[in-house]
This record gives C-alpha cells, sequence and structure tokens, in this order.
C-alpha cells in the first residue's frame, strides 16, 4: 500500500536516495510526480524513483528489514528443503572394552624436582675430592661430569654463587649422588711438589706476618725450603734491628722507607 502525503513532501526526503520528495522527476507519461511510499515500520519515505528502479522497495523497508509481503524471497528463488533427520542407526562396536585395571598412586619424592633422587644403598659411600682445573671445570661441568645435580654440588661445598668456584682448589663431590668412588682429578693439577712449594711460602707468610710475596720466597730459597730455618732467621734480623737502630734507620732513609727491603739489600 502506497501512502500520499504531500504536504510533508515538501520538507522530507528520500531515505534512500536522499532527494527530496518534491524534487522528484516526474514519470515520462505523465505531468504528475511518482508516488512515493511512506513506511509503516519507521517515520521514513522512499521516492517514486527509488520504487521504479528497485520494485523490492514497494513491500521492503531497507532500515528496519521487514517486508510487508509474505515472501521475502526475490522472484525466482524457491525455499530450500525442508530438515529432515537421518534415519540411519551409528554403528555399533560388537566387541566390548578392555577390563579396567587400576594403578598404585605414585609417589611425589620429596627432594626437589632438579635433583636427582639417589638409589638405596645399605652402605653409605664416601665423598670424593676433585682437584679443579680453572681453565675447564665449573659447576655446570662437574655436575655432567659426575652425574650429580648443581644444587647438590653447592650445598656440599657451601657455595652460594657458581663464580666462587674460582677461589677453591678443589670441591666436594657428595657421595650419595656419585657411586663410583673414584676421582676424576684426584691430584693437584700444578703437581704435588709446587702444592707443597706454595704452602710452605704461605705458612711463612703467616707466621712472621709478612704480605710482600718476593720477602718470603727470599727467605725460603736462602733456607732451600726448611720453613723453620727461614723463619729463625727473619726474627733474627727483626732483633737485630732492634739492637741496631740506627744502621737501621740509615738504610731505611736510603731505601725508601721499606724495612724488608733494606733488610734484603743488607743481606745481598
Amino acid at each position: 500500500m502506497t501512502i500520499i502525503k504531500s504536504n510533508a513532501a515538501s520538507t522530507i526526503s528520500c531515505c534512500t536516495c536522499a532527494t527530496p520528495l518534491s524534487e522528484v522527476a516526474h514519470s515520462s507519461d505523465s505531468e504528475k510526480p511518482l508516488s512515493e511510499r511512506w513506511l509503516e515500520c519507521c517515520p521514513r519515505a522512499i521516492c517514486g524513483r527509488c520504487i521504479v528502479d528497485n520494485p523490492r522497495f514497494s513491500s521492503y523497508c531497507p532500515y528496519c528489514q521487514i517486508s510487508i509481503s509474505d515472501n521475502i524471497l526475490p522472484p525466482g528463488l524457491k525455499e530450500p528443503p525442508s530438515y529432515t533427520a537421518s534415519t540411519s542407526t551409528s554403528k555399533v562396536f560388537e566387541l566390548a572394552p578392555p577390563p579396567y585395571t587400576p594403578t598404585p598412586a605414585s609417589r611425589i619424592p620429596r627432594e626437589s624436582l632438579n635433583e636427582k633422587c639417589a638409589p638405596p644403598d645399605d652402605e653409605p659411600v664416601e665423598d670424593i675430592l676433585h682437584f679443579l682445573d680453572h681453565a675447564h671445570d665449573s659447576i655446570n661441568s662437574l655436575s655432567l661430569r659426575y652425574g650429580v645435580p648443581a644444587s647438590a654440588l653447592r650445598r656440599a661445598n657451601n657455595i652460594s654463587s657458581d663464580h666462587l668456584i674460582a677461589g677453591r682448589r678443589a670441591v666436594i663431590i657428595p657421595g650419595q649422588y656419585y657411586k663410583g668412588g673414584v676421582s676424576l682429578s684426584p691430584r693437584p693439577i700444578e703437581g704435588e711438589e709446587e702444592e707443597k712449594r706454595k704452602a710452605k711460602i704461605r705458612r711463612w707468610m703467616v707466621a712472621c706476618k709478612v704480605h710482600e710475596y718476593d720477602v718470603a720466597l727470599w727467605y725460603l730459597e736462602q733456607a732451600e725450603y726448611d720453613l723453620q730455618l727461614a723463619t729463625d732467621t727473619y726474627f733474627s734480623d727483626e732483633e737485630w734491628e732492634r739492637t741496631h737502630p740506627a744502621e737501621a734507620g740509615r738504610g731505611k732513609g736510603i731505601m725508601g722507607g721499606n724495612r724488608n727491603s733494606v733488610r734484603l739489600s743488607r743481606r745481598c
């Protein structure tokens, strides 16, 4: 149904082409303007030219998408076929499923997940000593070589950070995790003789309270690394300086104030 409202046509435009209804062109066979359509679902209008160009607008609102006709399909289209449920039955398996056998729940170990649980052993294995080669050894490399968790190595050696291993000569490999019982580096890298020599130098420096490495090395070399003789010689020099303050002071001024350097120059 087409509704014509001539009074409002002068102020309202077409909702599809935005042309004022009063300016819609006349039809070719009549002097009268084309009849517009006022929509029933909303306060809008469609001009006659749009209805002629698209006959669907005579019964359809493009804004509300509502049609006043029973069939909203364009001509030539058919209704889709009605849905009918399939009568085919699903395939039934003849074989029954296998019987269910419950399994006991696995126990969660108390140890941390990043550590390996040591296998139970009646006889405890003693810890072994590994002498470090700082050019190649690290916490991670030792963990791989011995099969010991890195956290266990840190805990056994009281190491809070991995770089602190650089100040150690040897580390302990816990026997709780390593069952081999044989160290992969049982002796110092520098040799036993070199280790003994350095140990004597450190002991002499502690006993004499001297921090100069060259002075300790000179006294031990003169005593052929006899620790007791080198220590007695140093203390005898100390006693001589106390009994000859004038000569000790004169030498001190010449050598620039280093008492041990003066002592070495006097003996040389």
